[in-house]
């Protein structure tokens, strides 16, 4: 540029694009640098019919457009980076969320399909063992025990489509919408299980249980639901005893006990060994507690407290 315009266009274009791609402060020693170069040939070669104090101004004027046009080129890159890796990490931050919803709403449908038909099928395979074990039973218990697996199945088919409704979109309203067991159901629980032979002792001291929380409620029952089947499962034939206490402002407690057996009294029923750590976590997020285990004397506790709001 010291030496011949014909290097003014280049080495504007060069300011420019410094200014687009670079750091400030580089632009702005390019800058400086094209600005003294012009001074300099301004005064070698003054332009013909503009004073060189006008030359300079205008000159540091064009270098100021040209390296703020850059500038803003480069802040206007930057943003457009910076949008794309916002959208991206939206992007990503929205994928997880789905698969964790996913995941929540399989956790739930899985508790849920445990917590029906484990209860259905226990009796189920109770009967069923009677039969197997007793074939010299009188026609009548016979015919009794093959009606109440006839009509289990049915009931197990229509709870397992109950449940399975909800992996559907069209049904997962009407699931939604349908009535959900709670404390009142807890006797015809037991009044099933009594019918199957198994020898239960409910003491209920709960005022109107039908009023106790929705939420709670619906957890007790599955309480009381899961603390039977694991005694059709593990201590087939030993008396349960189901103790339901509470009020509002002191919560709902529940407990479950029954002996250990001393021998085999009928056959095994076989277990995924969840059920319990499914009923733990829906007692979390129901605001309450579980504690569970064996005392010296081989007995079996599962102990609860669900809130009741006054």
């Amino acid at each position: 540029m010291v030496l011949s315009p014909a290097a003014t266009p280049p080495a504007t274009l060069g300011a420019f694009q410094v200014a687009r791609r670079r750091p400030f402060r580089v632009a702005a020693a390019v800058t400086v640098a094209g600005i003294t170069a012009h001074a300099v040939l301004g005064w070698w070669r003054p332009v013909t019919g503009l004073p060189f104090g006008w030359w300079l101004v205008l000159l540091t004027l064009g270098y100021a457009a040209l390296i703020g046009w850059g500038a803003l080129a480069q802040a206007r890159h930057a943003l457009i980076i910076s949008l794309r890796e916002r959208a991206r990490r939206a992007e990503e931050e929205r994928d997880r969320r789905l698969a964790e919803v996913k995941y929540l709403e399989r956790t739930r449908i899985a508790r849920e399909m445990h917590d029906v038909l484990a209860h259905r099928l226990s009796l189920l395979a109770t009967y069923a063992g009677a039969l197997e074990y007793r074939p010299d039973a009188p026609a009548e218990k016979l015919a009794h025990a093959a009606s109440v697996i006839r009509s289990g199945a049915h009931q197990a088919l229509e709870e397992l489509r109950d449940v399975i409704g909800v992996l559907r979109a069209e049904a997962a309203d009407e699931f939604g919408q349908r009535p959900q067991p709670g404390l009142a159901d807890v006797r015809r629980l037991v009044a099933e299980s009594t019918d199957a032979g198994a020898e239960i002792h409910l003491s209920i001291e709960l005022p109107e249980p039908a009023n106790a929380p929705a939420t709670s409620g619906r957890t007790a029952y599955r309480i009381a639901q899961e603390g039977l089947t694991n005694a059709r499962k593990h201590a087939a034939g030993e008396p349960v005893h189901i103790e339901l206490s509470g009020r509002p402002g002191e919560g709902i407690v529940i407990e479950i006990r029954n002996q250990f057996p001393h021998g085999a009294k009928g056959p095994a029923i076989p277990g995924s060994g969840t059920g319990l750590i499914g009923l733990a976590e829906r007692v979390r997020l129901a605001g309450g507690r579980l504690d569970h285990g064996t005392s010296d004397a081989g007995e079996f506790r599962l102990h609860a407290w669900l809130p009741w709001p006054a």
